[in-house]
């Protein structure tokens, strides 16, 4: 082991005595009661107990000792090595040859010193084979004990030492255990290419169903990195069923840069019944190229989806795979009094079930930001845009299918005027900002806008407020003049503390283009008055953090929507607790179910090792936990383990949602987790 026992005799003085300490230019220490130097043959040996510490830290103590110049060559008695802050070596006898070193009679532990009434885990073995150039280390006869009882036998065992960072074998298993597919006994295998390279399989067995096979690969390089999992089974109905996830990012240079993502599954509820789910409501694959400058960027893409929903909103499903979209926005340096100007393009090409349009989308705007006297600040802006679109068999706004090509000229701007109101104290700073915007937008024909391209209606909030577009894409305009205005105040303290309070609205001097998306009850928008919007928060600086965002009606001030979020604690003993509540209308006179949901979480680290973790979301609409997990976790320096159950409540086509329960178990030395 070189790294371990190596010793360089680089000499300073040559030297023999009894109590004697030898120093070497590396420096490194040998400390014996008796040191002898042979000049001839540039050995050392040394009588009684000896000590030899290298530069690392790392300790060695032996007696009657023997050691070449080059550390090549070593041997002694009631040998005691110390690798690293817990790993520890004991053995009768310790002979180094070249790149290997063997041990007899010898124990091995990472766990030295971590508990006051004995070692955690150690291994015995009658012989201990180190090689310095493999760094692999061989027990013959290992027995495994844990706080000083014997707990398994083999005949041989191997494992890196605690220098090798990623070496290929079989890594530690763990257990589910599930109430539609059995226990489930996972055994994942580590495969090493390189520093930069690696992959993990990982065969399921699983009492009820056909055996699981999982594959993760990594790969980083100079320029990239690249990511895929997936995974299959043959299923005890006969079907094929699998998933593959790729995400790889390839950086062309300072200003160019590419993605390539896939996200396929074999059918709705594979990745939900296998453990794969992570509440994606649909799959997502396609390409990316970004261009980047100093003012300016530009992204072409592409999309295919795979809807995972059984049933869906209209207004927010993927109707169709995305080919091409590009858009690209160019800003310019001030023209004056940091005037600037703005130039995008946006280009897009739905294609779905026998129907698809194409659009093509220039603008221009100029901003001019300005500070007044007293504080006041203006924003102008001005801009325009021209819209060409090509559909074929779309549905529009009003309900019927249309092929052919429309074009339309969009001018538009908008005046933004804030005050911000300082006043500082000794120990708090505060801030009270008025704040108004004036919008004109050109109106448009009501027909003339697809149902379901890239808009997705639009949502009242304290984050609409005061924005470019209040819709969640560009075919959907505006369509006349509005007025958004509010208030802000805030202020901090000298700890770290800080509160915030915000009240806006939003006002349309201009009917709206259509019943069916801008004037839905549960946007929040009317023609006229909108309701109201605001937002909360609080953070102490330590151990509260709170916050809520809310929405009132404008005509009886009912509660329309809330949002709220609070964490009280440490990271190791908290409360997460998280409510949503967004009224629901069917039409004007008539209310459905609410959205009303609590998400719920706390942890405590019962002591230094010892930790509980729950959480879970409620639907208090149906009054039934959505899923809710928790688990015990245990923390040692030497090892870890975990016991956890995960139930999911979800019942979607042939998937009827489970309790799964996991146990994990690892071993860690010096600080690695194996």
């Amino acid at each position: 082991m070189k790294k371990h026992t190596a010793f360089l005799m680089m000499l300073t003085v040559p030297m023999a005595g009894h109590g004697a300490a030898i120093d070497m230019d590396t420096p490194k220490t040998i400390t014996a009661p008796k040191i002898e130097y042979d000049v001839k043959s540039e050995t050392i040996q040394t009588s009684g107990k000896t000590e030899i510490v290298n530069t690392s830290g790392q300790r060695l103590t032996l007696t009657d000792s023997y050691l070449s110049k080059t550390g090549d060559s070593i041997s002694g008695q009631d040998i005691e090595l110390w690798l690293g802050h817990h790993v520890y070596v004991t053995a009768e006898t310790i002979d180094r040859d070249g790149d290997r070193t063997v041990a007899h009679d010898a124990m091995f532990t990472a766990c030295d010193g971590c508990d006051c009434f004995g070692n955690a885990w150690e291994i015995t073995t009658s012989k201990f084979v180190h090689n310095s150039q493999t760094r692999m280390m061989q027990f013959y006869n290992p027995v495994f004990w844990a706080y000083g009882l014997p707990v398994m036998w083999f005949p041989f065992y191997e494992m890196p030492d605690p220098s090798v960072k990623y070496k290929s074998g079989l890594l530690m298993p763990d257990f589910e255990s599930t109430n539609n597919m059995g226990t489930q006994f996972n055994l994942p295998v580590y495969l090493s290419f390189s520093d930069m390279h690696d992959m993990t399989l990982r065969l399921s067995y699983l009492t009820q169903e056909n055996p699981l096979f999982h594959a993760e690969h990594r790969l980083n390089t100079r320029h990239g990195q690249f990511r895929t999992t997936g995974s299959f089974t043959h299923n005890r109905d006969g079907e094929n069923r699998w998933h593959i996830f790729n995400d790889d990012v390839i950086e062309l240079g300072e200003y160019a840069r590419a993605t390539v993502y896939l996200e396929r599954a074999s059918d709705k509820t594979y990745l939900q019944k296998y453990g794969f789910y992570g509440e994606q409501p649909y799959l997502d694959s396609g390409a990316r190229v970004e261009l980047f400058g100093q003012s300016s960027y530009a992204v072409a893409d592409m999309h295919v989806f795979q809807e995972l929903r059984s049933t869906s909103h209209f207004y927010s499903t993927p109707s169709g795979d995305i080919l091409p979209n590009i858009r690209g926005v160019y800003q310019t340096r001030p023209f004056f009094h940091e005037t600037y100007a703005t130039f995008s393009g946006d280009i897009l090409g739905i294609s779905g079930s026998e129907t698809s349009n194409q659009r093509m989308i220039g603008m221009v705007s100029v901003t001019s930001p300005w500070t007044l006297p007293w504080g006041n600040r203006l924003t102008a802006n001005v801009g325009a845009r021209y819209d060409l679109y090509n559909f074929s068999n779309t549905e529009m706004v009003g309900g019927e299918n249309f092929s052919g090509v429309k074009a339309r000229f969009l001018p538009s701007g908008y005046v933004e005027w804030g005050l911000p109101l300082l006043k500082t104290g000794t120990t708090w700073s505060q801030v009270i900002e008025p704040r108004a915007r004036l919008t004109m937008m050109q109106h448009t024909d009501d027909a003339q806008f697809a149902l379901n391209t890239d808009s997705a209606g639009t949502f009242l909030s304290d984050t609409t407020l005061f924005s470019d577009n209040r819709f969640a894409g560009l075919d959907v305009w505006e369509n006349g003049t509005f007025a958004d205005y509010g208030v802000r105040w805030a202020a901090f303290g000298d700890n770290n503390q800080n509160v915030e309070i915000f009240l806006g609205q939003s006002y349309d001097f201009t009917d709206n283009f259509a019943d069916e998306m801008a004037t839905d009850l549960n946007s929040g928008f009317h023609d006229g008055l909108s309701d109201y919007v605001g937002r909360v928060a609080y953070n102490n600086g330590g151990w509260l953090d709170v916050a809520a965002r809310f929405r009132f009606a404008q005509t009886d001030m009912n509660l329309r929507h809330m949002e709220t979020s609070a964490h009280i604690g440490t990271s190791k003993n908290f409360i997460n607790i998280g409510h949503i509540y967004s009224a629901q209308f069917i039409d004007a006179q008539t209310m459905g179910n609410d959205i009303h949901e609590a998400v719920i979480g706390a942890g405590i680290q019962l002591t230094e090792r010892w930790g509980l973790r729950w959480n879970g979301i409620y639907n208090l609409t149906d009054e039934h936990f959505q899923r809710h997990s928790g688990g015990v976790f245990y923390t040692h320096p030497c090892y870890y383990f975990s016991v956890e159950y995960r139930r999911d409540n979800a019942i979607k086509d042939d998937y009827v949602g489970t309790t799964t329960f996991q146990f994990r178990f690892g071993m860690s030395i010096d600080g690695q987790k194996y």
